[in-house]
This record gives C-alpha cells, sequence and structure tokens, in this order.
C-alpha cells in the first residue's frame, strides 16, 4: 500500500533555483545530508538551466525534502536519446516516513513525461527505491590496459583552473561542443556537473591541449597509475596523442568509459562505486559493449 503523503507544516514549490533563498536552502539540505557542497557551481555558471527542483519548505523557509530534474541527453548504443536526469534527492530526518520524497518523485516523473523525455536517469545507493517506478540498474565498467606509446604533441597541455574567468569561458565553450566522449554510452550536454565535479573532486585535473581544442580530465594515484576520466572536444584525439600532449608516460592506464573512440583497447572491469546507475524508459535496451559515464558526469 502506498504511503500516505502527510504535508502539515510545510509548503511545496517548485523552480526556485532563480530565487536565491531557495537555492541556498538547497545547497543547505545537501551539505547538511550528504556533506557536499554544491554553493561554488555559483561561480561556474550556475546550475543546469534545464533544471526543475520540487521540494517541500518548512514556515522558515528550509527545505525538508527535494528532488531536482534536469536535462541529460546522452547516447547509447550510437544512438541519441533525449533524456532527463534525477539528482539532489534528500529528505531531512525530521520529516523523513511521511511520504514526501514519494510524492516529489512522482511529481518530478510527470514533469519529465510532459516534457517528452524518452528517458529518465539516476544514480543511487539505493536501487530498489526507485525499481517501483519503473528504473532498472544498468551495469557498469572501466577499462584496465597497457599504456599506448606516447605520441609527439607540438605544444604540451597547460593545466586548467575552472575558477579563473579565462579557464573558465574555455571549459564552457568546449563543453557547449563537446562530442559523446564514447558511442556506447556517454553524456551529450553536461556542463554544470563537469564543472562541479572539478571542485568535489580535488584529485582530478583539467589539461588543454590548444592544437586539439581538448580539455582532458585525468589523475594519478600515488603509484603513478594514470587515470583517464574524460574528454572534451569535438573530435575525440587518439590516447597517444592525450599522453603526449600530458607529457605522461605511465605503463599502465585506467579510462572511466569505453575507450572505443580512443584507438586504444583496454579490457573490461566492472566499476564499483557505492552507486548505482538506473534507467527508466527504452523499453529493455542494454548497453551493447561494457561502458559507464564519465565520473565528471556524475549527478
Amino acid at each position: 500500500m502506498a504511503q500516505r503523503l502527510d504535508s502539515a507544516g510545510l509548503s511545496f514549490r517548485q523552480d526556485y533555483f532563480a530565487d536565491p533563498a531557495g537555492w541556498s536552502a538547497l545547497v543547505r539540505l545537501l551539505q547538511d545530508i550528504f556533506g557536499i557542497d554544491i554553493g561554488p557551481l555559483k561561480q561556474l555558471g550556475g546550475p543546469d538551466p534545464t533544471s526543475m527542483p520540487f521540494g517541500w519548505f518548512d514556515a522558515k523557509g528550509e527545505l525538508a525534502a527535494n528532488i531536482s530534474a534536469f536535462a541529460l541527453p546522452f547516447v547509447i548504443n550510437g544512438r541519441n536519446v533525449h533524456a532527463a536526469g534525477l539528482q539532489s534527492g534528500a529528505v531531512r530526518p525530521p520529516w523523513r516516513g511521511r511520504g514526501l520524497y514519494r510524492d516529489l518523485t512522482v511529481k518530478a516523473l510527470d514533469w519529465c513525461d510532459r516534457q517528452g523525455f524518452e528517458a529518465v536517469i539516476l544514480y543511487t545507493d539505493k536501487p530498489s527505491l526507485y525499481e517501483p517506478y519503473g528504473f532498472r540498474s544498468i551495469p557498469l565498467h572501466r577499462y584496465e590496459g597497457i599504456a599506448p606509446a606516447a605520441s609527439s604533441a607540438l605544444r604540451p597541455a597547460r593545466l586548467l583552473t575552472p575558477t579563473d574567468p579565462d579557464d573558465l569561458a574555455l571549459l564552457q565553450s568546449l563543453l557547449k561542443g563537446r562530442s559523446p566522449v564514447s558511442n556506447s554510452l556517454a553524456v551529450s550536454n553536461n556542463a554544470a556537473m563537469f564543472l562541479i565535479n572539478t571542485r568535489l573532486d580535488p584529485d582530478v585535473r583539467i589539461s588543454f591541449l590548444q592544437d586539439q581544442q581538448t580539455a582532458i580530465a585525468w589523475k594519478t594515484d600515488e603509484s603513478g597509475r594514470f587515470g583517464l576520466i574524460d574528454v572534451v572536444a569535438t573530435e575525440i584525439p587518439p590516447l597517444a596523442m592525450i599522453l603526449g600532449g600530458l607529457e605522461v608516460a605511465p605503463t599502465s592506464i585506467d579510462v572511466f568509459f569505453r575507450p572505443d573512440r580512443l584507438d586504444w583497447d583496454g579490457v573490461p572491469h566492472p566499476f564499483e562505486s557505492g552507486t548505482v546507475l538506473m534507467v527508466r524508459g527504452l523499453g529493455d535496451t542494454s548497453v551493447d559493449f561494457p561502458a559507464m559515464l564519465s565520473p565528471m558526469a556524475d549527478f
């Protein structure tokens, strides 16, 4: 039996990101519940302009519960999908057990249906919570292999700092015109998520290959192992060219998306992160090859 909604003492609102008080209430909610600070997004171009938040507010203007939908076009098996994403789902402990989150989820999915999205995707560590709404899990895989010999670059890459106005403008331009990093599974447009993830994961470096007009998101661990997180470009350069531009020579590599556009082959391994990617819609479509969305698209 569906849980009955008890919204006594609360007021429902939607589309409140343009309201400074509403945005600040969401920032506090996510900080309090998850320890995630999305406040810097305001200095990185702001939230995704397609975002549609749904929330229950108390009399003091605090968000008791929230979920947000936004346009998130992606590619699966070479097919462009007009899709939405759900994110920032949270309920403050004193308000749990009152049906608020279920109510907001239904409202958000109804909105997605009215907008004509053919699919909705989300990340969660509680997949059973969303299965009743028609969501199903997509297995995720990273790729591991031996690094190719780096090819020489005309000019070495330079590090970008997204908080620098000029670097931010460059990144925004590249993200606006990017191609999907993989034909198997990749987002087509995710500027806001890419930019905030540069702040949420301080280990990620963003380097710019000027001759290829390409931004590279990458990291290394204590052992020097190279991780390729994302590639933002109109034309995806080969991995050998990326390594040459970065002036790195690792022995082994992890690629956190299917490397079908990198002119390099690796071995897929299940990606375990504690969260699951789920999709609603698209019938019984599954990914034809092991793949994952870049962590820079994590939302």
